[in-house]
């Protein structure tokens, strides 16, 4: 890719900081998803009994298509969530994403935790969030991302923000810049797996 494409994706400092990426690591709800909390509740047709309570979400196949390549070009990929969601490990498990922290109220443990255990420093990740809890992560990573829709508090700290909004393709875009930047988006583009 040519440097006057690069320079249309994202500044010198965002493409020189994406260039360093090894560990992506990203919030769920309001990032991956739209930010939309679905309960579905049943009950037994005389309204007897404890109501069960669902959760559904809705993922992008864009950003599966995104960190499935991730995956496939080495660059390691976790969730960091305040909720649990047995829905998130699912997607986790089903993306191959091996650092997954759900029912984290404060984030910062699970960062340095995933930052040991993948074996890279903090400017060698990017962090990309939507919202208040995601300002101490952002401002640790050596790339924080925000989505377009994210909180303008979050927005001010991040060196990039997404042109896609949360749950429709943002992380897709920030793992395509990563592989841009790095000269590997050519290399990436033939072993994308459906």
């Amino acid at each position: 890719m040519s440097d006057l494409s690069l320079a249309s994706l994202a500044s010198p400092d965002v493409l020189a900081r994406a260039r360093k990426i090894k560990l992506f690591l990203m919030d769920v709800d309001g990032t991956l998803t739209d930010g939309g909390v679905c309960l579905i509740s049943t009950t037994s047709a005389d309204g007897s009994g404890d109501p069960i309570v669902s959760e559904m979400k809705v993922f992008s196949a864009k950003d599966g298509q995104g960190l499935s390549l991730a995956h496939t070009m080495g660059i390691q990929t976790g969730f960091i969530t305040g909720r649990s969601s047995p829905a998130v490990a699912r997607r986790a498990a089903e993306l191959k994403v091996p650092f997954v922290y759900l029912g984290q109220a404060k984030k910062t443990a699970a960062f340095e935790e995933c930052l040991q255990r993948a074996g890279v420093t903090e400017e060698e990740v990017a962090y990309m969030g939507d919202d208040l809890p995601d300002i101490p992560l952002a401002r640790r990573a050596g790339l924080g991302v925000c989505v377009a829709d994210g909180a303008p508090e979050l927005k001010a700290v991040c060196h990039f923000t997404t042109q896609q909004l949360a749950g429709r393709g943002a992380a897709r875009e920030v793992i395509e810049l990563i592989l841009k930047a790095q000269g590997r988006w050519e290399e990436a583009v033939p072993q994308a797996l459906a």
